[in-house]
């Protein structure tokens, strides 16, 4: 392996490919996310586009860390399956006495997913 710094041990040469993997890991979710399909010819535009799908990829990434560590299936879940189980949520938003009431149905498969995430997301401390 003429190029390649290192001691060209196979452990190494392996330990190498996975690092290779998991760029490809991420290369392969930011295009299911948007990046495979830019919207416009207008350099502008697809800049733009780049630019939510990267945000997204990047907070579909960081979710996982904080609140979903622990959760079977869903640490290392695709994205295809995080829209599905998580992000398309069938709930209602309501107000009452100036508070926000979020009302999930109690036989949706993932309620208690959503819900620990969520009680794990808003007990973080604010950013200053």
């Amino acid at each position: 392996m003429w190029g390649i710094a290192g001691p060209h041990q196979i452990q190494f040469l392996d330990a190498l490919h996975r690092d290779h993997a998991e760029v490809e890991d991420r290369v392969r979710t930011g295009k299911t996310i948007g990046l495979a399909n830019l919207p416009s010819q207008s350099w502008q535009i697809n800049t733009g586009w780049m630019l939510a799908a990267n945000l997204a990829a990047d907070l579909d990434a960081w979710l996982r860390l904080p609140t979903l560590h622990d959760q079977d299936g869903l640490e290392e879940a695709e994205p295809d399956t995080m829209r599905l189980r998580l992000y398309h949520l069938p709930a209602r938003l309501a107000r009452q006495a100036r508070r926000r009431i979020l009302r999930i149905e109690r036989t949706w498969p993932w309620a208690t997913a959503f819900t620990t995430s969520w009680n794990r997301l808003t007990r973080l401390p604010a950013a200053t």
